[in-house]
C-alpha cells in the first residue's frame, strides 16, 4: 500500500537512506560515512530532535567487576516478563560495555565517581548499580551531542548529507518487494522520490497516540507505518511502555515532563495524598519494580481511592542531591511550578516508550529485503512486553553500529526501480485530538475488551480520504495505522503481561507466550498474520 500523494517533483539516488537521527541513527551513519558510502539522512526536525535527546536515563551495562552479564540478562528477561528473545538479549548485554567505550572515545563526557571510575547508578529492575549518566540526568542529550559532533566534523568532503526538515512519507519498493527508496515531504510541502539501494528505518516512536507523552512532538509512528504499508511485519505493538512518573501538570499537552527513573533509584517512593506507601507490599523491589508493574500498581490504586495522581516524594535528598544529580528535572519541574526539594511532586503514569515495532533482528534486518529498522522503531525481541529501564539507549547503539557494518561490508544488492502500488486513504488532520483521547481512554495502562472494541469503532469511523499528503494530514493517517494496529493487538492478547493489562484478563497465561506479529492484507487492511511461540529458553507466564 502506499498514501496518495501528487506526482514527485524530483528524484535523485543514494547508496544508503537513513531516516531519523537518533542514538541509533547516527550510530550508523558514522560507519556509512567513514566507509565512503553514499548516503542521505533525512530527519522530520532538526538534527537533534529526537527521543534520545530528551533521554533523562542512562545506558545499562555491565562496567562494575561486582556485577555480571548473567545478571543483566537475566534482570532484562525477567522484566520482559517471558517474551524477550533470550539470544538478542544476550548479545546486546555482551555488547553493551563496548557501546559505551566506542562513545567514550568519541569524547562523551559521562559522571564519574569520586574514585575516578564511572559512577554507576540503580534503577527500577536492576539487581545491581550498572546505569550510566551524564550530568545527571541528560545523558540522552550527551549520547547525541558526542555522536552528531563526530559525525558533523567528518561530514565536508564524505559522500554523507543529512537533510533536515524533511519527513518520510512511505517506502518505496520494486517489483520483487525490495525497499528501493523513500518518498519524502518537504517543509515547502513539495514531494520527492528518493531511490537508494538500502533503507534504514531509525524513526523512532509512537508516544503521540496518546495526549500526554514524554516524547518528542515527532514521535507519530512515521516509521512503523510506511514499514507496514511497504509489507513489512510488525510484532510486540500492544506493549506501549506507560512511564509511572511523569509530572501530573494541567498545562502538558504534548510533552510531559518525565521525572527519571534514576529519582526512584536514589530513593524516592511514591506516596498518596495521605502519605500512604503505594508500592508497599505490591512486589519484593518495591518502588523499584520494573516499570510495567509501578504504572499498574499507581493506577490500582488511584481507582481504589479516587486521587487524580499520585506522588514522588524526594525531600528527603535535599537540595544539593536534586541540584547535583537531577539539574534538568529540577529546572522543568520548577518552570511548571513544582519545587520538589520541599514537597513530593504529583505524578501519573504516561506514555513512554514502544517495546514493539518493525520485526527486526538485532542488526536491523526485516521482513523486507533491503529495508532494515534500528532503534525504537524496531523489535527486535529485547524489550519483551516491557522494556528494563536504560536498555533503550543502549540497544540503540548496539544495533545502529551493527547495521551500519553490516551496509559496509560490502556492495549492496541493487534494487529494480519503483512500482506502484494500491493507494490507501490518508485521515482527516481534524481526527488526531478525538483519537488521542480515544487512546487514553481505552488503550491506556489498564484495558478491556469492551473499551477496544469501542476504540475499534471510533478508529473506523475517522474521517478520511479527501485531504493531499500535507504535515498534519501525513501526521493523523500515520497515528490512525499505528492505533488500528495496536488496538488489534491488545483485544487478541487476552491476558496481562507485561505493559499490556487486561481488567477482563488479569493473569498471564502460559499459552500466550507467544509474540503476536502484525501486517496489511492486500487491501489495506490491518491483519495479525501469526502468534509464534517465543525464541527463549524462558517460557514461564
Amino acid at each position: 500500500m502506499r498514501l496518495v500523494t501528487e506526482a514527485p517533483v524530483a528524484t535523485g539516488h543514494t547508496g544508503v537512506v537513513v531516516v531519523g537521527t537518533g542514538a541509533a541513527g547516527l550510530s550508523a551513519l558514522l560507519h556509512l560515512a567513514a566507509a565512503g558510502v553514499d548516503c542521505v539522512a533525512v530527519t522530520r526536525g532538526r538534527v537533534t530532535d529526537s527521543a534520545t535527546d530528551w533521554a533523562q536515563g542512562g545506558l545499562a551495562a555491565v562496567w562494575d567487576d561486582a556485577d555480571t552479564l548473567e545478571a543483566h540478562v537475566a534482570d532484562t528477561l525477567t522484566a520482559g516478563a517471558g517474551l524477550c528473545d533470550e539470544a538478542a538479549v544476550r548479545d546486546l548485554v555482551a555488547s553493551a560495555p563496548g557501546a559505551i567505550r566506542r562513545l567514550i572515545a568519541l569524547g562523551a563526557r559521562f559522571d564519574l565517581a569520586p574514585s575516578g571510575e564511572l559512577d554507576l547508578h540503580l534503577e527500577g529492575g536492576h539487581s545491581a548499580r550498572r546505569i550510566i549518566h551524564a550530568d545527571g540526568d541528560s545523558s540522552g542529550a550527551e549520547v547525541e551531542r558526542t555522536l552528531w559532533e563526530a559525525l558533523r566534523s567528518g561530514l565536508e568532503g564524505s559522500n554523507t548529507t543529512v537533510r533536515e526538515d524533511t519527513r518520510l512519507v512511505d517506502i518505496l519498493t520494486d517489483a520483487n518487494g525490495r525497499a528501493c527508496g523513500v518518498r519524502l515531504l518537504h517543509a515547502d510541502g513539495a514531494i520527492s522520490d528518493l531511490l537508494a539501494d538500502a533503507v534504514v528505518l531509525a524513526s523512532g516512536g509512537i508516544g503521540q497516540l496518546w495526549p500526554v507523552t514524554s516524547n518528542p512532538t515527532g514521535a507519530t509512528g512515521d516509521g512503523l507505518a510506511a514499514a507496514l504499508r511497504a509489507g513489512a511485519v510488525a510484532r510486540d505493538v500492544e506493549f506501549m511502555q506507560f512511564h509511572p512518573t511523569v509530572l501530573a501538570d494541567d498545562a502538558a499537552t504534548e510533552r510531559g515532563v518525565l521525572i527519571s527513573e534514576a529519582v526512584r533509584g536514589e530513593g524516592a517512593f511514591l506516596v498518596d495524598g495521605l502519605g500512604t506507601r503505594i508500592m508497599a507490599g505490591r512486589h519484593p523491589l518495591a518502588d523499584l519494580a520494573p516499570r510495567d508493574v509501578v504504572s499498574a500498581a499507581i493506577m490500582a490504586h488511584l481507582g481504589e481511592t479516587g486521587e487524580p495522581y499520585a506522588f514522588l516524594d524526594a525531600t528527603a535528598f535535599g537540595a544539593a542531591v536534586w541540584e547535583e544529580r537531577f539539574p534538568g528535572i529540577l529546572k522543568l519541574c520548577r518552570g511548571r511550578g513544582v519545587d520538589p526539594i520541599g514537597s513530593p511532586i504529583p505524578i501519573h503514569p504516561a506514555a513512554h516508550y514502544s517495546c514493539g515495532g518493525v520485526a527486526a533482528s538485532l542488526d536491523g534486518r526485516t521482513s523486507v529485503p533491503g529495508l532494515f529498522a534500528v532503534g525504537e522503531v524496531a523489535a527486535t525481541g529485547v524489550q519483551g512486553a516491557n522494556r528494563l529501564a536504560s536498555n533503550s539507549l543502549t540497544e540503540a547503539l548496539v544495533a545502529g553500529d551493527r547495521v551500519g557494518r553490516l551496509l559496509t561490508e560490502g556492495p549492496l544488492p541493487r534494487p529494480g526501480l519503483p512500482v506502484d502500488r494500491p493507494a490507501t486513504a490518508t485521515i482527516s488532520s481534524g481526527a488526531v485530538a478525538g483519537l488521542k483521547q480515544a487512546m487514553q481512554r481505552h488503550a491506556f495502562v489498564e484495558r478491556s475488551a469492551h473499551g477496544l472494541g469501542q476504540l475499534s469503532a471510533l478508529l473506523a469511523s475517522l474521517p478520511g480520504g479527501g485531504e493531499p499528503i500535507a504535515d498534519e494530514t501525513l501526521t493523523a493517517t500515520n497515528l490512525h495505522l499505528c492505533a488500528v494496529a495496536l488496538a488489534a493487538a491488545a483485544a487478541a492478547r487476552t491476558e496481562s503481561r507485561g505493559c499490556h493489562r487486561r481488567l477482563d484478563h488479569p493473569e498471564s497465561h502460559v499459552g500466550w507466550v507467544r509474540r503476536i506479529a502484525v501486517g496489511l492484507d492486500a487491501s489495506g487492511s490491518v491483519s495479525l498474520t501469526d502468534a509464534v511461540p517465543t525464541p527463549t529458553e524462558r517460557t514461564a507466564a
